[in-house]
C-alpha cells in the first residue's frame, strides 16, 4: 500500500515542471516522427502508427516490470480502466480527426482539453484554479493558436471538428484520472492501463495492409519509444501539480511539435514567433501561481489534490 499523501514541496513542484517541459519536447518529437511514418503513399495510416506506438510502449513498460519486480502495483482497477479507455479514445479520435480535417485545425481543437480537465478536476478532485492560472491558460492557448495556425485557421463544425473536440473531452477526462491515480499509483502502472486501453481501441487498424518499406517501421518504432518516455514523465509530474497547472504546461507540446517540424522544412512566420512567445509567457505566468483544493473536499480527495511522495520509480 502506498504511504499517506503529503503536500508537494516547492522542490517537488519545480521537479514536476521540469518533467513536463521535457515531456512536451519529447511529445513534439513524437509528432514529427509520426509525420514521417505516415508520409507518402507508402507510409502507415494514422491508426497503424498509433497501434505500433502502443505495441512498443507495452514492450517498454513490461521491461520495467521485469527489471524492477514490484513496480506493477494496481489497486484501483476501475480508475485505471477509466484512464485506459479515456486515453485510448482521445488518441483514436484525434487521429481520425486528422484524416478528415487539416492537422493544424485538429491539433488546435484537441488542445482545448485543459478546459475540460479543469472543469472535471473542480467537480471530481475539488481543485479550484486561481484567476491567474485561468488567465495564463488563455494566454498560452492564444499562443498555441498562433503557432499552429499562423493567425489564419478558420473553423466549421463538421464531422472532423466534432471528432477533434471529442478527443479533447476524453483527453481532459484522461488527465483528470491520472491526477487522481497518482495519489496511490506509480507512473509505469498508470501507463500500462493507458497502453492496454489504446491497443484495444486502435486494434482494428492492425488488420489493414501494412507498408513494406523500412522507413515507416523505423519511424513508428521511434514514435513508440519517444512517446513512452514522454508519457512517463508527464504521468510522474501529475503527482505534484494540479490538473490546471499541469495542463497549462502541456500547452508547450504543440509549440515543441512545430519547433521540431522546422527540421523538415516548415517555415517560421511572424505570427508563429509571437505565438511561441505568448505560449512561453503564459506557462511562466501560470506556474508562478498555484491552486487550492476546495475547503469542503473530503480528506482523501484533498490528499489526491496535494500530490504524493516520490517513492515510486
Amino acid at each position: 500500500m502506498a504511504p499517506a499523501a503529503t503536500p508537494p514541496t516547492a522542490a517537488g513542484r519545480a521537479r514536476a515542471r521540469t518533467l513536463l517541459f521535457f515531456s512536451g519536447v519529447l511529445f513534439g518529437l513524437s509528432a514529427l516522427l509520426a509525420r514521417i511514418a505516415t508520409r507518402g503513399p507508402d507510409g502507415m495510416t494514422g491508426g497503424q502508427t498509433t497501434f505500433a506506438r502502443f505495441v512498443v510502449g507495452l514492450l517498454a513498460v513490461t521491461a520495467i516490470f521485469v527489471v524492477r519486480p514490484g513496480t506493477l502495483r494496481p489497486t484501483n482497477y476501475k480508475l485505471l480502466a477509466a484512464r485506459g479507455l479515456f486515453g485510448g479514445l482521445a488518441a483514436l479520435l484525434y487521429f481520425q480527426a486528422i484524416a478528415l480535417i487539416p492537422a493544424g485545425e485538429a491539433t488546435l481543437l484537441n488542445n482545448t482539453f485543459p478546459i475540460f480537465a479543469v472543469i472535471l478536476s473542480f467537480f471530481i478532485l475539488r481543485e479550484r484554479p486561481t484567476i491567474h492560472l485561468a488567465i495564463a491558460l488563455v494566454i498560452a492557448s492564444i499562443g498555441v493558436y498562433l503557432v499552429l495556425g499562423g493567425g489564419q485557421v478558420s473553423f466549421s463544425l463538421g464531422t472532423g471538428e466534432l471528432l477533434a473536440i471529442g478527443s479533447a473531452v476524453f483527453g481532459g477526462a484522461a488527465v483528470t484520472a491520472i491526477r487522481a491515480l497518482r495519489a496511490t499509483h506509480n507512473a509505469p502502472t498508470i501507463f500500462l492501463a493507458f497502453t492496454l486501453g489504446s491497443l484495444l481501441v486502435s486494434s482494428p487498424a492492425a488488420l489493414q495492409p501494412w507498408p513494406a518499406g523500412p522507413l515507416p517501421w523505423v519511424a513508428a518504432g521511434a514514435v513508440g519509444l519517444v512517446a513512452f518516455l514522454a508519457q512517463l514523465l508527464m504521468t510522474e509530474a501529475y503527482g505534484a501539480l494540479s490538473v490546471a497547472e499541469a495542463a497549462l504546461w502541456q500547452q508547450l507540446t504543440p509549440i515543441a511539435s512545430f519547433a521540431w517540424a522546422l527540421s523538415i522544412g516548415e517555415t517560421l512566420t511572424g505570427w508563429t514567433t509571437v505565438g511561441v512567445l505568448l505560449g512561453i509567457a503564459g506557462v511562466i505566468y501560470g506556474s508562478a501561481f498555484g491552486h487550492r483544493p476546495r475547503p469542503d473536499a473530503p480528506p482523501e480527495l484533498r490528499e489526491a489534490a496535494a500530490g504524493i511522495t516520490s517513492e515510486e520509480p
